[in-house]
């Protein structure tokens, strides 16, 4: 089953009605503890993560051979961590605790997408996966990406793998899934017309995603969960330093090698897309509803020329970038050096999107960092973690 997803982008991730979409001014669900009233409105979630990028790829994090201005602002206007680390040696595992909220969950069916799934979110996910399991087997409602990790260092890749429920019309005018390779037309026969680190973050979650499901009187104001995994900037060869870009502008001219400069201008296009996303947001009237988180998923890859540690080397003691931008949430905007790793995520969005609490995770969520409330106790696993006075 293949067709062509230039085309046929425009009418995936259509929304569809849930049968747990607000009909009334709130919604009541039972929780562990007590009865929560989730009103209409609730925040939609986007976490975007990048394939290795460090700190030291971000001038919001110190670097100066150049910018990134969208996710400086980003920064500025929310809450940027100074201590993030993956849970894992490297991406399949840390998806795993992202999703589970567990260090050493494995492969299981309840994830954070199923469970915001569960109190009326749509759930979707754009761009690498890494497990034995399918994405749709895990929570998410479609997808449209790399089903095989390693297909993804291919930034010209002439299809993605899409997931679509109901996506299709039988001769006898009943609907099927879609499920299955799509064509990227542009990059077929060795053309190289669609750079799939924009590609995601302009057309698929901006232009498609984000446009279609944006929480509205049309589909009863349902929130979504978007996870975009960006299979980038990692290299295209594992340590040959090979970073795919149409042009290495705005760098050309810089006395670098030539990797370092393909490098920085994959970084600065994802700079470009984070901000023509935020613009989407402006246009369509919703930046006041929606929490973006940003990080990495994987540390950089070692670079084979010494030379390139001149330029991306920022000391990080190992930590990552993580940025939380959410102006319903971030009151006090700033700068937070509280410990943080995947597992933390879970119990964040699910606080967020008043989901029932779960008394088994591994992480602790991070809401009274995110809405400056200094000194708050959390609740957290067994080794007693909370976030103290001071942390922020």
């Amino acid at each position: 089953m293949k067709s062509n997803l230039v085309f046929s982008l425009a009418a995936l991730l259509l929304p569809a009605f849930s049968i747990f979409a607000q009909t009334e001014s709130t919604l009541s669900i039972l929780t562990n503890a007590d009865t929560r009233v989730i009103p209409i409105g609730r925040t939609s979630i986007i976490y975007i993560q990048c394939h290795g990028l460090g700190c030291g790829d971000l001038s919001c994090y110190g670097q100066t051979n150049f910018q990134t201005p969208n996710l400086d602002k980003l920064a500025a206007e929310g809450v940027r961590f100074t201590d993030f680390r993956p849970d894992g040696a490297n991406f399949a595992p840390a998806l795993a605790a992202l999703l589970s909220g567990k260090k050493s969950a494995g492969e299981n069916g309840d994830t954070v997408a199923t469970r915001l799934q569960a109190v009326g979110y749509h759930t979707c996910l754009i761009g690498e996966w890494g497990f034995g399991e399918k994405p749709w087997q895990l929570g998410f409602e479609e997808f449209a990406g790399f089903l095989n990790e390693n297909d993804g260092r291919n930034y010209f890749a002439d299809e993605l793998y899409h997931f679509a429920p109901h996506g299709l019309i039988t001769a006898s005018n009943t609907f099927a899934d879609f499920n299955g390779p799509e064509e990227i037309y542009d990059n077929t026969a060795g053309k190289k017309g669609k750079y799939l680190p924009e590609f995601f973050l302009d057309t698929m979650a901006g232009d498609n995603y984000v446009r279609i499901h944006k929480p509205d009187a049309a589909n009863r104001y349902q929130p979504y969960f978007l996870l975009v995994n960006l299979p980038a900037p990692r290299s295209a060869t594992a340590g040959r330093d090979d970073f795919p870009v149409p042009s290495d502008a705005p760098f050309s001219d810089e006395p670098w090698p030539q990797a370092a400069k393909n490098r920085a201008a994959v970084i600065t296009r994802i700079d470009g897309g984070i901000g023509r996303l935020f613009e989407k947001f402006k246009d369509l009237g919703i930046s006041n509803n929606v929490a973006v988180i940003f990080s990495s998923s994987e540390a950089p890859e070692k670079f084979a020329d010494p030379k390139l540690n001149s330029i991306f080397g920022v000391t990080t003691n190992g930590n990552l970038p993580l940025i939380v931008w959410w102006p319903q949430g971030t009151g006090a905007k700033h700068v937070s050096n509280f410990k943080v790793s995947s597992v933390d995520f879970a119990p964040t969005a699910l606080d967020i999107g008043y989901a029932k609490p779960v008394k088994n995770l591994e992480g602790i969520s991070l809401l009274p960092i995110l809405e400056g409330k200094e000194g708050r106790q959390v609740d957290g696993p067994s080794s007693g973690r909370v976030i103290p006075r001071g942390s922020f």
